[in-house]
């Protein structure tokens, strides 16, 4: 399998010798401030999850619907920053080896300066970078500096991808491929869209590196219906919507944690 990053890799390929199927949580670092984020990585691992997306506060995120738009809003509020991101991901990874992916918008990176934010998030323990702003065609400063880190840059294909791209990003594919699910922002949805597994079959003729999907995917059924044609889940509004309702604290953590375990038990 061809995937890039030690952690990465591995719990991709332990899933595939068990017949599992990853969880990824996201949340975003700073919602509602760094100490409260570290706690719910700590609660999202206890739960399950296999791999964390933490996201980059951004003050435009323009793929992002209402819930993860009020989250990076409430994180730049209480001072988040990119230097706080990765000294919290370095924090991290004193006490836990869970794989963390980057998840953010090309804007704080650029201004942080593409080489700095390589050299960082390496130092930090990073696993992945996925910048979702960021086509192929233009993203080859940055995968320049990721590649010399030894961190895969995650792509997004969508369902307005055509073959053509399809190729594209299975020939620069590494760590894994984001299946974005639906055509529009992030938010949890009632239902999802039946086209998504074919979706899923074509882009496999292209590619053996792992296929992720998410945006929208809400609940364990919702959860277990993906798995069974992915390679991961990814669930992020619904986490922050507990976040947001309990007012983040031990009280938070605590649902976070039986939800993420929730998502775990229904994709086994």
């Amino acid at each position: 399998m061809s995937v890039k990053g030690t952690r990465l890799k591995e719990t991709f390929e332990s899933l595939a010798k068990k017949g599992e199927k990853a969880l990824v949580a996201f949340i975003t670092a700073g919602d509602p401030d760094m100490d409260s984020t570290g706690n719910f990585i700590s609660a999202i691992e206890r739960g399950g999850a296999d791999i964390i997306e933490l996201g980059i506060p951004f003050s435009d995120p323009m793929a992002d619907g209402p819930t993860i738009q009020a989250s990076s809003e409430r994180a730049l509020k209480n001072g988040a920053t990119v230097d706080k991101v990765f000294a919290l991901m370095e924090k991290t990874r004193k006490t836990s080896n869970i794989p963390m992916v980057l998840f953010g918008y090309y804007n704080p990176v650029f201004v942080y300066g593409v080489k700095r934010f390589a050299k960082k998030a390496k130092g930090a323990g990073c696993d992945g970078v996925l910048i979702v702003d960021l086509p192929p065609e233009e993203s080859g400063e940055l995968k320049k500096e990721l590649d010399s880190k030894g961190i895969p840059l995650i792509y997004l294909l969508t369902p307005t991808s055509n073959e053509d791209r399809m190729r594209i990003v299975a020939k620069m594919a590494e760590g894994f491929i984001y299946y974005v699910s639906v055509a529009g922002v992030t938010g949890a949805r009632r239902s999802l869209s039946g086209k998504i597994a074919q979706s899923v079959k074509r882009i496999r003729k292209f590619t053996d590196v792992p296929i992720g999907v998410g945006f929208g995917i809400s609940t364990p059924e919702q959860a277990k219906e993906v798995s069974v044609f992915s390679d991961a889940v990814i669930v992020g509004s619904a986490i922050i919507n507990l976040i947001s309702s309990a007012g983040g604290g031990i009280t938070a953590a605590a649902k976070v944690e039986g939800f993420v375990r929730s998502l775990k038990q229904a994709i086994k």
